[in-house]
């Protein structure tokens, strides 16, 4: 494993989905879980689970979409933060509609949440994530990889985290950090509950594949031996 031991990670979008599933899975003794989120009460039973299962959780009610603050965060982090071993992008939001009429508002929204924040915590942390010979791991989507009709703003911040995780890696690979982009098909997660009420479609949750199964190849990257690097993971 490569994980060491004590580990410091950060996950955002904790509170649910793919995010909570990770940070139950990574929770373990001398282990330290960052927890972002907006959910109060979610993220207060993660840390819960968190505890029981020996490590120490550390809430941060954050909305990524808010600029200031996401700023302000990334400023504190960098400066109480000496090392941090992981650190997972996990929150995301959608919203779907043709170019022609979808609200400007809401690309702005999924620019902030699903790129900008992302961009601006890891540059916040690249010290840190040096000083640790850390790895990052973005969740991107199979939107990141091509765009349908209706999924242009989204497909657009995915395309484009694609792009920050690229660069990144090959900015920081010769100090010691890895890169991995995690590229998940439709999940069983509230997103893609509110994706099906959008596309107005019934939801199953048993047709998909299970937060557990994604946060089980985001552990998987981050315990690979430190003689591989695994770029990109597919999860279907």
């Amino acid at each position: 494993m490569t994980i060491p031991t004590p580990a410091v990670i950060m996950i955002t979008g904790a509170s649910s989905g793919i995010g909570a599933a990770t940070a139950r899975l990574l929770a373990g003794p001398d282990r330290t879980l960052h927890l972002q989120g907006r959910d109060e009460s979610r993220l207060a039973a993660l840390a819960d689970a968190v505890r029981d299962a020996g490590g120490t959780p550390v809430v941060h009610r954050l909305d990524l979409a808010d600029h200031d603050a996401v700023d302000a965060e990334a400023d504190r982090l960098a400066a109480t933060l000496p090392r941090l071993d992981g650190l997972v992008h996990s929150a995301g939001v959608v919203s779907l509609g043709p170019v022609e009429s979808a609200a400007i508002e809401d690309l702005d929204r999924q620019y902030a949440i699903n790129l900008r924040a992302p961009f601006a915590l890891t540059t916040a942390l690249t010290p840190a994530l040096v000083a640790a010979g850390g790895q990052v791991v973005f969740v991107n989507s199979g939107a990141g990889q091509r765009a349908s009709p209706g999924w242009s703003q989204y497909a657009s911040s995915k395309f484009g985290l694609r792009a920050v995780a690229d660069a990144y890696r090959a900015e920081v690979a010769d100090r010691g950090v890895r890169v991995t982009t995690i590229y998940p098909g439709r999940t069983a997660t509230p997103m893609q509950a509110e994706v099906h009420r959008q596309e107005g479609r019934a939801y199953d949750p048993d047709a998909f594949a299970t937060p557990e199964d994604v946060a089980g190849s985001i552990e998987h990257a981050l315990e690979m031996p430190r003689s591989a690097t695994v770029p990109e993971i597919s999860v279907r």
